[in-house]
């Protein structure tokens, strides 16, 4: 089967599309032909040598994507059945096998492109508002990165539980982003984002700040009010400096971190999650932006523009022979 792979780390010129063997499922597990493959940053900082990787070289990236089995050791599932997944490796491929325990039911309205578009995504974001923090009617919530994948299902998520949101960016062009997933404020991230969150909230600060920066995470708290609840859950812009739990003690703020894998723990966690994220787009909750979709054998470029920042959409892998 054809995989895209890399053998050292580095840029995407490292990346190459090849012939590897095919999986040979075990027992309870099931194979599927992948129809669409998400693309993520997590699959970057493998790239380059600086994230969690399974294997040997050629390593084959890719954790998340969706697709039909075609061979099955599984009693639950059967050949043609619609799977998607978002926490299996080796995702860069024709074929990927996954446990039976991993593999989430494709519901008959919803395309290949959507379930690979919003798993990884939109399960981080629904943990986030339920679980790292209970998003109430009426709370201020900032959130940075809003115009990227997990930001805007936030956003969307957050609203429709009647929280204030306001929105951050790094770039001018995609305020209107923000503004199209209902966040009622949009502020690029300059010297003076602060004061004007400051300003939004009549100098009381914000009720949680959810955090994927990393090195903003001071900001972040510098921003939230006494009481207030910062979620750290991403190092997109690198690592936070260490928290004075003084500080803590003093203002009676909280610092909560967040991770998808400590909540996708059991085949019922996956598949219940799931649903109910699916309910909410069905429901029209979340709307879900039209991806940006690439041949695997264009890998190289797939990774270029994600790390160019240019898309503000996920970014597919589509099988060359789909």
């Amino acid at each position: 089967m054809k995989a895209l792979t890399f053998s050292k780390f580095g840029s995407s010129e490292v990346l190459e599309y090849i012939d590897v063997p095919k999986p040979i499922i075990k027992e309870n597990e099931i194979l599927i032909k992948t129809k669409a493959i998400g693309l993520n940053y997590a699959d970057i900082y493998r790239r380059k040598g600086n994230y969690h990787l399974k294997g040997e070289p050629p390593f084959i990236a890719g954790y998340e994507g969706a697709g039909v089995i075609v061979e099955t050791k599984s009693d639950k599932f059967k050949v043609g059945d619609r799977i998607a997944f978002t926490d299996v490796p080796f995702a860069n491929a024709e074929f990927v096998s996954i446990p039976e325990t991993h593999a989430i039911p494709i519901p008959d309205n919803v395309e290949y492109s959507l379930a690979s578009s919003i798993l990884l995504q939109g399960l981080t974001a629904q943990y986030l508002a339920n679980d790292s923090h209970k998003v109430k009617t009426n709370e201020i919530i900032l959130i940075h990165a809003a115009s990227g994948g997990v930001g805007q299902l936030l956003t969307q998520i957050c609203k429709s539980k009647g929280a204030r949101v306001i929105g951050l960016t790094r770039s001018e062009d995609k305020i209107e982003t923000i503004f199209n997933c209902k966040a009622d404020y949009a502020i690029k991230l300059d010297n003076k984002w602060k004061s004007k969150v400051m300003e939004i909230t009549n100098q009381k600060g914000v009720d949680v700040v959810f955090d994927s920066v990393g090195s903003t995470l001071m900001d972040s708290f510098n921003v939230a009010k006494d009481c207030g609840h910062v979620v750290f859950y991403g190092m997109s812009g690198g690592d936070p400096k260490s928290i004075d739990p003084r500080m803590l003690m003093d203002t009676s703020k909280t610092l909560t971190g967040g991770d998808l894998w400590s909540y996708l723990t059991t085949e019922k966690e996956r598949k219940d999650r799931a649903k109910q994220l699916f309910d909410l787009i069905n429901q029209g909750v979340i709307q879900v932006k039209e991806p940006v979709k690439f041949k695997l054998s264009e890998g190289r470029k797939a990774h270029d523009f994600l790390e160019s920042g240019q898309s503000s959409g996920k970014i597919l892998l589509i099988p060359d022979n789909e």
